[in-house]
């Protein structure tokens, strides 16, 4: 009785996200930990961490780095 092995159709090759979107994340984290970063259209103070990596990938996205598409 030989066991398969299940081997994956989908396989990743390389990196999810450019070294580049990377550094645009940092600093954006960085923006919002000296309480600069603002979001979007309200102007209010991010203090969020998670929202501050959004901001940084959505960065990233608009200058055309290597970055997943935002799943809605």
């Amino acid at each position: 009785m030989a066991t398969k092995k299940k081997s994956s159709s989908k396989k990743s090759s390389g990196r999810k996200y450019s070294p580049s979107a990377g550094k645009n994340v940092e600093t954006e984290m960085h923006e919002m930990k000296k309480g600069k970063l603002k979001s979007g259209r309200s102007g209010k103070k991010v203090t969020n961490p998670k929202q501050a990596i959004a901001i940084g990938l959505s960065k990233a996205r608009k200058e055309g780095k290597k970055v997943p598409t935002k799943k809605s």
